[in-house]
């Protein structure tokens, strides 16, 4: 056994990425959405869930609960939307490998056959959440120090938590976009996939901005239509990177996990 790891090549740092048009986004959507009708049922269950706890975030936020409430909101939504997210990967491995969409199988994948590797994820994820809460609490100096101030005086403190807020959400959205497909997809560990994955956004900035906002606009969408439009575009985006990780990310050096889902190669050509 030892012989044998010894004789095989060392594995790289990071998966090499290929370099996307800007309008690479939109035909992942497409993808998405048809994925969806290819697997309605089980996709739409996912987006049911996702849309409920979401809505019930944003009334939370709304009706400003406590810190507490918050605090453990926000450590529910990190614990949760990994999960939800290599369950949605897994509904488009299956019609890849023209597998019947079983939710049994959708939720083995999610909850026990990657869990590991899944949770250091999250850990990572939390350890970015709280240099974020301790970054947003600093900018609190530059509150206005009288108790009569409008809108003007707020000018600076809402420019530095604006930009704050933005960075970190930048390290999120390109640590976690393309390394829990990759976890699902090839048998790495939690950090080779961050890493590959901010790689991969860096050098594809734009495409990847353009993205972002697509996301964020049927974000707003769906929280203007009560939630109703996020029942069908949060699972859609599921989908969607999943089939954004194939196109961008070249993992073929990597191993294939053992068992699960994507043991097996696409009935498609796979990289």
């Amino acid at each position: 056994m030892t012989s044998k790891r010894q004789d095989q090549p060392p594995l790289p740092f990071i998966a090499p990425c290929t370099q996307l048009g800007i309008g690479a986004s939109w035909r992942w959507l497409m993808l998405g959405f048809k994925d969806v009708t290819r697997a309605p049922r089980v996709s739409l269950s996912y987006g049911v869930v996702m849309a409920s706890v979401i809505m019930a975030a944003s009334i939370l936020v709304w009706q400003g609960s406590s810190t507490w409430v918050m605090l453990l909101l926000l450590v529910g939504l990190v614990f949760f939307a990994p999960i939800a997210c290599v369950g949605i990967y897994a509904i488009s491995a299956q019609l890849e490998r023209d597998i019947p969409v079983s939710l049994v199988r959708t939720l083995r994948a999610c909850l026990k056959r990657y869990i590991g590797t899944e949770l250091v994820f999250v850990l990572a994820l939390i350890i970015v959440f709280l240099v974020w809460a301790r970054a947003s609490s600093m900018t609190s100096i530059f509150m206005p120090n009288r108790g009569d101030y409008g809108w003007a005086d707020l000018s600076a403190y809402l420019a530095i938590m604006s930009l704050v807020s933005v960075f970190f959400l930048g390290i999120t959205f390109a640590a976690s976009v393309f390394a829990l497909p990759m976890i699902m997809h090839r048998d790495v560990d939690a950090i080779t996939a961050i890493v590959t994955s901010i790689n991969a956004v860096l050098r594809n900035k734009l495409a990847m901005l353009v993205w972002g906002l697509l996301i964020g606009c049927g974000l707003l969408l769906g929280l203007a239509s009560a939630g109703i439009f996020l029942v069908v575009f949060l699972p859609a985006v599921g989908h969607a990177v999943w089939h954004g990780y194939l196109e961008t990310i070249d993992a073929s050096q990597f191993p294939r996990h053992v068992a699960g889902i994507t043991a097996t190669a696409r009935a498609a050509k796979e990289r």
